[in-house]
């Protein structure tokens, strides 16, 4: 049996935290250049910067700075005060994960119509979760010769408990959205068909769930183990990083999110005698030809079958567009 605690399995697993850290940092890196372009975006003006866009922001460069840290720390050939460098790295880390919770927050609170009891439920749920996160030093590093800064000593207790706290609140969000999107509809009789929206709302909802939900069982249950000081939160920077891929994806898509057209919804014709079917092209599918007055189709651009109301949530807004169309059902004004 594997003696965890001995100098010689915990100097191997410095070697390997070493290795590991540097290939996670290598992927991230990956993942941050090819989503520069949105981040460009942002600071031309080209996508309107909206407020929530700083968790986002923020929840990328904390983790792009922690694993920056991480690197010197592994990799400096003079000493240096490990103990204050892996101070920030665990708080920058740390608060990496608080922040995905956040930005799916926003999200649920969104789908939510802003909705003040859910709101302050949410506020409440992510004070609770910061309150762990900002515990203070959890760790203790020091300067080994040959080898750079090492840890000595973590408090998985707290950690533990952080990483739990993120799984119960991401499930919770999750359910809150997955209501809203699904359930609700079904409930109350509605019989329109979830939009384009919707659907893409609802299935990254359970991406992003699944991934950081494995990823924080494996840190958890390393922790819980608590096999020597490295192996305890060697799986902690996976799950920051899975975390918040999964979380500014999100962002990206919901931002970056266009109709190829406006999506009609099923409504009782009103003197007209016609109707229109529910498609993505925004053109009108006349089923009788009226005889006398034109018809006027207004249109919202989110239907209404999902009762999503997104407005303020980051680039997406709710615009209503209106057409009209004479007895020959060509189109005579757009405004």
């Amino acid at each position: 049996m594997v003696n965890w605690k001995s100098e010689e399995v915990i100097q191997m697993d410095s070697m390997i935290f070493l290795k590991f850290m540097h290939a996670l940092l290598g992927l991230y890196l990956w993942e941050f250049c090819i989503s520069l372009d949105f981040d460009w975006a942002v600071m031309t003006g080209k996508t309107r910067f909206r407020w929530p866009l700083i968790f986002y922001f923020a929840g990328r460069y904390l983790l792009l700075f922690a694993l920056i840290g991480i690197a010197i720390a592994l990799d400096t050939p003079s000493e240096i005060n490990c103990q204050a460098l892996y101070a920030f790295n665990q708080l920058a880390g740390n608060a990496a994960v608080g922040i995905a919770s956040i930005n799916l927050s926003f999200r649920t609170i969104a789908i939510w119509s802003q909705n003040i009891w859910l709101v302050i439920l949410l506020v409440l749920a992510i004070i609770g979760h910061w309150s762990l996160i900002l515990q203070g030093i959890l760790l203790t590093a020091v300067w080994r010769p040959g080898v750079g800064c090492t840890i000595t000593y973590s408090n998985t207790t707290i950690l533990a408990a952080t990483f739990i706290y993120s799984m119960c609140f991401d499930f919770v969000v999750l359910c809150l959205s997955a209501y809203k999107l699904a359930w609700m509809p079904m409930r109350s009789g509605t019989n329109g068909a979830p939009t384009r929206l919707s659907r893409m709302l609802f299935s990254d909802g359970l991406i992003f769930f699944f991934i950081a939900f494995g990823s924080n069982v494996i840190a958890t249950t390393m922790m819980v183990l608590d096999l020597n000081a490295i192996m305890s939160v060697i799986f902690n920077v996976p799950a920051a990083i899975a975390s918040t891929i999964v979380a500014s994806r999100v962002v990206r898509r919901l931002t970056n999110f266009q109709r190829s057209g406006p999506e009609m919804i099923s409504l009782p014709a009103q003197n007209s005698g016609a109707a229109f079917k529910n498609t993505n092209t925004g053109l009108p599918n006349p089923v009788d030809t009226p005889s006398t007055a034109g018809i006027h189709v207004e249109m919202d651009t989110f239907a209404h079958a999902a009762n999503i109301d997104l407005e303020g949530y980051p680039g997406v807004r709710r615009t209503t567009s209106s057409a009209s169309y004479n007895e020959d059902h060509k189109p005579v004004q757009v405004v």
